[in-house]
C-alpha cells in the first residue's frame, strides 16, 4: 500500500481557502491570514444571525409607531389596546399592514382605542402606603457626664 502524506492537511487548507474565496489580498492567499479572517467571519455571522431578529423587531414598531402616531396614539397605547381587545397580530403582520393597508391599521386603532377606554376606570391603582417610621436613634451621653454618673471610690 503506497504511503499518503498530508492528504488531511490539504483537506482543511482547502476549507479555508474556498471560505476565504473573495477576501482581499493575503486573506485569500495566505493559510494564516485566511484561517484568522475566516474564524473572524464565522463569529461575526454566528452573532449576527441573532442580532437580525432584534433590528427587525425594532424596525417593525418603528413603522407600527409612524403608523399610530399619524392617527394620534401612541405605540404602546395601541399595544395595550390590541392585547386587552384579544387581537393577537404579531409585530412584523402590524408593520406589513401600516405599510400596505393603513385603512385596517386605522380600524384596529379605533377597537384598540375603545378597550383602553373602556378598562381604564375600573383599573385603578391602590392608595400608596405611608412611609415607615424611623425608629429614634438613642440620645448620646456627653463624655462628662458619663463620668460624672460612675461612682467614686
Amino acid at each position: 500500500m503506497p504511503r499518503v502524506k498530508g492528504a488531511s492537511s490539504r483537506k482543511k487548507k482547502k476549507k479555508i481557502f474556498q471560505r476565504a474565496a473573495g477576501m482581499v489580498g493575503g486573506r485569500s492567499r495566505l493559510y494564516k491570514t485566511a484561517k484568522e479572517s475566516v474564524m473572524r467571519s464565522l463569529a461575526f455571522a454566528y452573532r449576527d444571525r441573532r442580532l437580525k431578529k432584534r433590528s427587525f423587531r425594532s424596525l417593525w414598531i418603528a413603522r407600527i409607531s409612524a403608523a399610530t402616531r399619524n392617527n394620534g396614539v401612541t405605540y404602546s397605547r395601541f399595544i395595550d389596546g390590541l392585547n386587552k381587545s384579544d387581537i393577537r397580530l404579531n409585530r412584523k403582520m402590524l408593520s406589513e399592514l401600516a405599510i400596505h393597508n393603513p385603512e385596517v391599521i386605522e380600524q384596529l386603532i379605533a377597537i384598540s382605542s375603545k378597550a383602553v377606554a373602556s378598562a381604564a376606570p375600573a383599573a385603578k391603582k391602590p392608595a400608596a402606603k405611608p412611609a415607615p417610621e424611623k425608629a429614634a436613634a438613642p440620645e448620646a451621653v456627653s463624655e462628662p457626664e458619663a463620668k460624672a454618673e460612675t461612682p467614686a471610690e
